[in-house]
């Protein structure tokens, strides 16, 4: 276990500074194109999983008790992130909207890549962001997702992901034997609907129509046109495309990794809507060193769910007894994810290991395969 001395010192958070390695190459692949267009996703993916290998795993268990205070040099990444990726964003469309030497393939690799910084990493830090209890954090994860037009993502997250995970309630649990792709187009399709009826349902329970001023969807149009809206004065309609073409690349690998977080876990079903609580073996957890210094503890996904408050440098991770492990850290997960065949290979047989070891008294899990219910051995 982490003393609070140890926590207490810059020297330990610094590792989960690592995303600032990626400001540089998005200045170089801007400047020169070409083959360094591979530099962003080779970082965030391939050099990051060679780190994990090297590195190792980090079975550390911090002091859950550590006060705020201590944690001022691992929440500052986050606080001061959003600065950084709008002048990543918007300095980038403004230098390749007048520059001449991009074509575009090199304009949508140069936005895969600044997607990589929007998604892998900005989304990332919005998520540990909209969970913490102060207005000025809920205000930075608001404008990050503005910045990437997935603002409807707060509420799907918080009203009704961590109420339903691993139910046929909530979209965002990839269903055993579903691929990526359509796991993804599913999601783009039924969240932003989902997240709609749950603000619906909260403002009809405090008495207020849909169209009150309280709800949140007023604000998160009026961010994301801001965005736009900005976009379009710093390059005029070709600024407008490359910042909707770094959006969708952004959530693409966000969903990427919701994709991966929860593929085939599911709570047991109680009976008339009712599921028992979520648990660490509801979600997977790698404890991979470097890719958790780089996503800030989001492979402890088992903890995040278990204790969803709780700020990222204190998650703790569990082992195989408690909770599934994936085999490697998300960016080769989602990497492998990509290729179906291959995804199902690997990860199918985890999936139906942890049902016997968690419900063995599940028979026929069809139902669930079909995203309704599970039916316990002799309930038929």
């Amino acid at each position: 276990m982490s003393s609070r001395a140890e926590i207490r010192r810059p020297s330990h958070a610094l590792p989960f500074w690592l995303s600032l390695g990626t400001i540089p190459l998005a200045v170089i692949e801007a400047r020169f194109g070409g083959w360094t267009l591979l530099l962003l996703p080779s970082y965030a993916w391939w050099i990051v999983t060679l780190l994990d290998q090297v590195i190792g795993r980090n079975t550390d268990q911090p002091d859950t008790e550590t006060p705020e205070s201590d944690l001022f040099w691992y929440r500052l990444i986050t606080l001061i992130w959003l600065p950084i990726q709008v002048v990543v964003i918007y300095g980038v469309i403004g230098y390749a909207t007048r520059s001449t030497q991009l074509n575009t393939a090199e304009l949508t690799g140069l936005m895969f890549g600044v997607g990589v910084i929007s998604g892998t990493i900005g989304i990332v830090y919005a998520h540990e962001l909209m969970h913490q209890k102060t207005r000025f954090e809920h205000w930075l994860a608001d404008l990050l997702l503005a910045s990437v037009l997935y603002s409807h993502f707060r509420t799907e997250h918080l009203l009704v992901h961590h109420l339903w995970v691993g139910t046929p309630r909530d979209t965002v649990t990839a269903r055993y034997n579903e691929g990526f792709h359509r796991f993804f187009w599913r999601v783009l399709r039924d969240c932003p609907r989902s997240a709609w009826r749950a603000e619906r349902l909260k403002l009809a329970r405090a008495g207020r129509p849909v169209w009150h001023l309280s709800n949140p969807f007023w604000r998160y149009a009026g961010l994301q046109a801001l965005a736009l809206g900005a976009a379009f004065l710093v390059g005029g309609w070709m600024g407008l495309g490359l910042f909707v073409l770094q959006a969708i690349f952004a959530v693409w690998q966000l969903e990427l990794t919701n994709y991966v977080e929860h593929y085939g876990l599911t709570r047991r079903h109680k009976g008339e809507g009712r599921y028992e609580h979520v648990m660490p073996r509801h979600s997977w957890n790698a404890d991979h060193a470097a890719s958790n210094w780089l996503l800030i503890n989001l492979q402890r996904h088992s903890d995040h769910h278990y204790k969803p408050d709780r700020r990222f440098p204190l998650l703790q991770t569990y082992s195989a007894e408690e909770a599934p492990q994936l085999p490697f850290g998300y960016p080769a997960m989602t990497a492998l994810a990509m290729v179906p065949p291959l995804w199902r290979r690997r990860m199918n047989p985890r999936v139906r290991a942890w049902r016997r070891r968690f419900y063995p008294e599940i028979e026929d899990w069809t139902a669930y395969n079909r995203g309704t219910t599970a039916m316990p051995r002799g309930s038929m």
